[in-house]
């Protein structure tokens, strides 16, 4: 029985999370153009649409057979997006938005999600019958690659979509065949590797999976009815409904599971962008400080608003928990709290903001010990000056000067003397003072550095970078230069932390401050021209690197550079 029953596709809901600002535009006129996009460029996909796609179903048997039911099924889908606020008047500001012109905050008032509603042969059930999870998961891939590219445009600045997920994607089937089954837990056993297939359409079709691995996939069958299976995992699900079921109680099941779905992945987006911005913050004062403690803290204050935010609508739900006396909501809402780990990533979210409070805590303390022990050495001269009684003989010098009493040859030379050296006094304090000022001024900026290192044989080394801004995208190896450090100290060292690899510098690129280049904030960045000192042999990844690559030049054209790395490479030499 196993291997004939098959789950024919109805049609599938995607859920794609979003911060927006709607000050700036509508979040339905931004539904709209999702929507003609997708239908444009899924209806005429290119061969670079297709290359990711193809490259997995090569994999599988048949592969030229599913490349064209992929294709196929592209050019009849039919989309209808909506715009759904969730949270309105949050305000959330992305530490790792790409930089503008003016290098402001990109500043978001809405939390919510695109709804899609999306189905394929719309009017050819016989096409229908044939569409597998195999080809179904590859769609969504090709959509979310298009919006990453929809997302950079600079009109688009304001949305903040959750590309780091795959699109949530529902998928809906109301027939099975051969014949129907009633959904006992031995039939759902017997058949485990036909549920298993739908229930998680992102995780793999191979057929050599094991059986403890469909065992996983079909447990957590929510419903309680033999007639109906509601499975929801980490980034897809499966409903299947009878006929009957599926026309006179959708909406029951819309209210109940795809409804709250979307929600508390908008709150996980949410979570996992407040601790992302609290990363970036925690760098940033730890990376030789190239913001004020004073915005930090105002940045931190801001973000703990949002948490209590969150907290509050999280109360909500677990009201709707403790008052809702349909069972099965309360199952659904449990579960999607523990498949999304909301509590875990709370208390992963609260002891981040209790490590950057007590990191602030620390530098104001250091900068109150640095300030008190500047104005003692401040307060220590001037009790020199007057122990000596150098402000006396001054006020006598002036009284000279302007003609108010009459001393011998001498005591006017040692009044000049003192005066002179008065004035000198002085202006070495106001210097000071002013130095002090101007250091504090450019503890705001930070200063990096970047090497263009090339080996023996012309390829060049790159990392791809584990953490934001420009996460999993390439750069030259580098980082911020440490307290009392040299530039070319600092190099050698970063490249030694994140490659692994001792280096001996060639030249000075130059230096590089172009307003924008940083989304974290003003970054002055030193560039050098670097050689291995040693073998390549031991090149690992390690620090701010997931990835260590060396690279051939006619390759490099083809990656997409963290910063202005590319423009480095191009003063280098490296790149035309």
């Amino acid at each position: 029985m196993e291997e004939n029953l098959r789950f024919v596709y109805e049609k599938e809901y995607w859920y794609i999370s979003a911060f927006i600002n709607t000050n700036e535009f509508i979040g339905e006129s931004k539904a709209e153009e999702i929507e003609a996009l997708l239908l444009d460029r899924l209806k005429n996909l290119t061969e670079s649409d297709l290359k990711k796609a193809y490259k997995f179903l090569e994999k599988y048997p048949n592969s030229e057979g599913k490349k064209r039911s992929l294709v196929n099924m592209a050019k009849s889908i039919n989309i209808e997006c909506d715009w759904e606020p969730f949270f309105q008047n949050f305000p959330y500001t992305d530490e790792n938005n790409p930089f503008t012109e003016d290098n402001k905050d990109l500043n978001y008032n809405t939390l919510g999600y695109f709804k899609l509603e999306v189905e394929y042969y719309r009017n050819d059930p016989f096409q229908k019958e044939k569409i597998t999870p195999d080809i179904l998961q590859q769609i969504p891939f090709i959509s979310k690659d298009i919006l990453k590219e929809f997302s950079k445009i600079k009109e688009n600045q304001y949305l903040l979509l959750d590309l780091e997920s795959p699109i949530y994607v529902f998928v809906m089937s109301k027939k099975v065949k051969p014949m129907e089954v009633r959904w006992t837990e031995e039939n759902i056993k017997r058949n485990k590797k036909s549920i298993g297939l739908w229930t998680q359409v992102y995780s793999g079709q191979w057929e050599d999976y094991s059986d403890e691995l469909y065992e996983r996939r079909i447990k957590k069958n929510l419903t309680n009815r033999l007639s109906e299976l509601m499975y929801i995992k980490r980034n897809s699900g499966f409903i299947y409904m009878v006929p009957k079921n599926f026309e006179t109680e959708f909406e029951y099941i819309n209210q109940i599971i795809l409804d709250p779905t979307p929600k508390i992945r908008a709150v996980l987006f949410a979570l996992m962008s407040i601790e992302n911005s609290l990363d970036i913050l925690f760098m940033k004062r730890y990376s030789d400080v190239f913001m004020s403690l004073e915005q930090i803290e105002e940045k931190t204050k801001n973000l703990r608003f949002l948490r209590g935010m969150i907290h509050t609508k999280m109360s909500l739900i677990y009201s709707e928990l403790d008052w809702n006396p349909r069972e099965l909501y309360g199952r659904v809402l449990t579960h999607l709290l523990k498949i999304f780990r909301i509590e875990v990533i709370i208390e992963r979210v609260n002891g981040k903001f209790k490590t950057l409070y007590d990191t602030l805590q620390e530098l104001y303390t250091k900068r109150h010990e640095e300030n008190q022990k500047n104005t003692k050495k401040a307060v220590n001269f001037l009790s020199v000056l007057f122990g000596a009684g150098f402000i006396i003989e001054f006020i006598n010098a002036l009284r000279i000067a302007a003609g108010l009493g009459d001393l011998h040859e001498f005591s006017k030379v040692l009044h000049l003397v003192v005066t002179t050296f008065l004035g000198a006094a002085f202006v070495l304090l106001f210097g000071y003072f002013i130095y002090g000022k101007v250091k504090s001024k450019r503890l705001t900026y930070g200063h990096t550095v970047d090497a263009v290192i090339q080996d023996d044989d012309g390829n060049i080394i790159l990392i791809k970078r584990r953490y934001a801004p420009f996460k999993d995208k390439y750069a030259l190896p580098g980082g911020f230069i440490k307290y009392n450090e040299d530039p070319e100290q600092a190099v050698i060292r970063e490249v030694r932390e994140e490659t692994n690899l001792a280096v001996k510098i060639i030249s000075k690129i130059g230096t590089y401050d172009q307003k924008g280049r940083d989304p974290r904030g003003k970054i002055v960045s030193t560039a050098f021209r670097c050689r291995p000192a040693k073998s390549i042999s031991m090149i690992q990844e390690g620090d701010d690197a997931s990835r260590v690559i060396i690279i051939p030049i006619d390759q490099l054209y083809t990656l997409e550079f963290a910063f202005d790395h590319n423009r480095i490479l191009k003063d280098a030499g490296v790149l035309k």
